[in-house]
């Protein structure tokens, strides 16, 4: 065993095993509550950096929502401006010139739940590979292997959308987001193809009892998982908030089937 992980093991073992998470003082989401606690028990700073969490391992936590992240990596272009100076114009917005708003009204939907808020997640935005929505939205990989949404006009099943949609976006295959393939490989091999990955389960008390290990992963990997709809995104972008929120996520159950050893 190495010294890294043997470290990572005693740390569990110190902080963690058998404990139930409190959670009390945390006015995060379930999840996000005890995500936020295990890492603190295991000595992990509270930060975004795309970087492994502790001696080279990515740490996933075990959640209620059958599902675990890879990481929150919003696209490299949107066809809506975003950032600043030069960083707001790019390939596939430089014709169009609409705002994060403008973009919501367009390919979003509003939400009855929250005062009609407008979001980019659910019905609207595409999640598996190949998919494609009754907004006619479609995920897929254009010729250079670079992760893309595309808007078809002939595909959009809404009844007013010639009145939603502006007429020079009335067309089909437009680009309205994407992630290069440069970007998303230094993403995901920064977190997971160091030392690899553990993850932390609890048994059926909530007591934390078990840590486990899984094996690096690089990204051709990766994107052949995506290509075989493993792994999929899951959008959370909304009006009013300014984060994305591009969430790449896979099963529980399939990073269950990846662990290696548990201790």
């Amino acid at each position: 065993m190495d010294l890294n992980k043997k470290v990572i093991i005693d740390k569990f073992n110190q902080n963690v095993r058998g404990k139930i998470p409190n959670t009390t003082a945390d006015n995060r989401k379930h999840d996000g509550k005890e995500g936020h606690w295990l890492e603190t028990q295991m000595g992990i700073a509270h930060n975004g950096d795309n970087e492994p969490d502790l001696l080279g391992y990515e740490m996933k936590n075990q959640t209620s929502s059958g599902k675990i992240t890879f990481g929150d990596w919003s696209a490299d272009e949107y066809i809506f401006l975003h950032g600043r100076g030069k960083n707001k114009v790019n390939s596939i917005n430089i014709n169009y010139q609409i705002t994060r708003n403008e973009f919501l009204r367009i390919f979003g939907k509003p939400n009855p739940l929250k005062k009609e808020r407008l979001s980019w997640s659910g019905i609207p935005c595409p999640t598996y590979y190949g998919d494609t929505t009754t907004y006619g939205q479609n995920l897929n990989m254009d010729s250079e292997q670079n992760v893309i949404i595309t808007y078809s006009f002939s595909e959009d099943q809404r009844v007013d959308k010639a009145t939603i949609v502006p007429i020079k976006m009335q067309i089909d295959n437009l680009i309205i987001a994407k992630w290069h393939h440069s970007t998303l490989k230094i993403k995901l091999e920064r977190k997971f193809n160091q030392n690899g990955w553990f993850t932390c389960t609890k048994n059926v008390n909530g007591e934390y009892e078990n840590i486990s290990f899984g094996n690096p992963m690089n990204y051709d990997t990766w994107i052949q998982l995506f290509k075989n709809r493993i792994i999929f995104f899951d959008s959370g972008m909304y009006e009013g908030n300014k984060r994305p929120y591009s969430q790449w996520r896979a099963s529980t159950d399939f990073w269950h089937s990846l662990i290696i050893d548990t201790y």
